[in-house]
């Protein structure tokens, strides 16, 4: 089988390789998107080591943090909660440090990873319907993933400790070893990198099982939010949802949704998956003076506004909500079909600028 580029797609899994393999959903209009966000990647440059503690919650209950720095950005990570975000602040131009993500609360152990800043999604994202999909003639059970959830959510990477196999003063590297966690067996590689003003987020799965099975990458990052806050976000439909916030009809976007140009956020509650993204995003924050560009080699995103609350969250995905039982299969909806070795990698980028002055 052979290796192609990182379009989200899958590979038989190599000793030592950067590539991705080929989409199982065939060449389309996005997948020369993501080719050419991925054409555009740049290396980043090396320094020390600075892998240190977080302060100020009492040691004896602490999770373990690696802060990465440079002179516009400062990125706190902490491998033991799920590998998340909780810390991604904007300090360029001698500004105070201002908040991009939401900064975590908490970092002690055992803290809640929706009061990081932001996790990974892996090996898929959101709810599964009934808890059970249909797949290669079987059936398919998916385990609860939390306590206070009805249906699993998310897959299971936020809620685990990775682990820290490579850092340094820009870039930190983490790895996962779900090989024999159930019905999905998997490896997971976590990378970040700051270069300048731009926050690199590298998410790779390979498949350790011994069936095939639906893979979906993502990211669920919690952005700062004020009264002000702009997004521009263009899709062309959304999957409306129940109560259950499951999928029930795909229509498209409302005008006050299209998200084409900068635009308010809502004030009232959106949750839904949005589809036919460009895999292009702006965040603007008018009275900050400052906005968040966002790339990902993927063509859906959940958009996520609780009113009244001080972040929502944009999330990148390669698939929608419940993707594993929509009609036409996972695969029909972003999914990405491994084999036994096989990988699937996604990128995201976030870059951080003045604006308005």
């Amino acid at each position: 089988m052979t290796a192609a580029d990182t379009d989200g797609t899958t590979a038989t899994a190599p000793a030592a390789s950067t590539s991705v393999p080929t989409s199982a959903r065939g060449a389309t209009p996005s997948a020369a998107r993501r080719a050419k966000l991925a054409a555009i990647a740049q290396p980043v440059r090396p320094g020390p080591s600075t892998s240190a503690m977080a302060r100020g919650l009492g040691k004896a209950r602490e999770s373990e943090t690696v802060t990465l720095a440079t002179p516009q950005l400062r990125l706190d990570i902490a491998p033991s909660l799920g590998g998340a975000i909780t810390c991604f602040d904007w300090r360029g131009n001698g500004d105070a440090p201002t908040p991009i993500f939401r900064r975590a609360a908490s970092v002690e152990v055992g803290a809640d990873p929706n009061t990081l800043g932001c996790y990974p999604l892996v090996p898929y994202s959101n709810r599964i319907g009934g808890a059970r999909f249909a797949f290669g003639g079987r059936s398919v059970d998916v385990p609860r993933t939390c306590p206070h959830e009805a249906l699993p959510i998310h897959g299971d990477g936020w809620l685990q400790a990775w682990e820290l196999v490579e850092s340094d003063a820009v870039r930190a590297t983490l790895v996962l070893d779900r090989s024999r966690a159930r019905p999905y067996a998997y490896r997971a590689t976590l990378s970040y990198a700051l270069d300048d003003a731009t926050l690199r987020i590298r998410l790779t799965v390979e498949n350790a099982g011994r069936e095939r099975m639906p893979f979906g990458l993502g990211l669920h990052p919690f952005l700062s939010r004020d009264e002000k806050t702009h997004l521009s976000a263009a899709a062309s439909g959304l999957w409306l949802s129940d109560d259950d916030w499951l999928p029930v009809r795909h229509v498209q976007a409302p005008p006050a949704w299209q998200f084409g140009v900068a635009y308010p956020l809502p004030d009232t509650l959106v949750n839904h998956a949005f589809t036919d993204w460009s895999g292009h995003a702006a965040v603007v924050w008018p009275t900050r003076r400052l906005s968040l560009t966002i790339a990902a080699n993927a063509d859906y995103y959940v958009l996520y506004t609780p009113p009244g609350e001080n972040f929502f969250c944009f999330e990148p995905v390669d698939h929608p909500i419940n993707a594993v039982n929509l009609p036409g299969g996972a695969d029909a909806h972003g999914m990405t079909v491994l084999g036994p070795g096989e990988r699937l990698t996604r990128e995201f980028r976030f870059t951080v600028a003045r604006v308005g002055v």
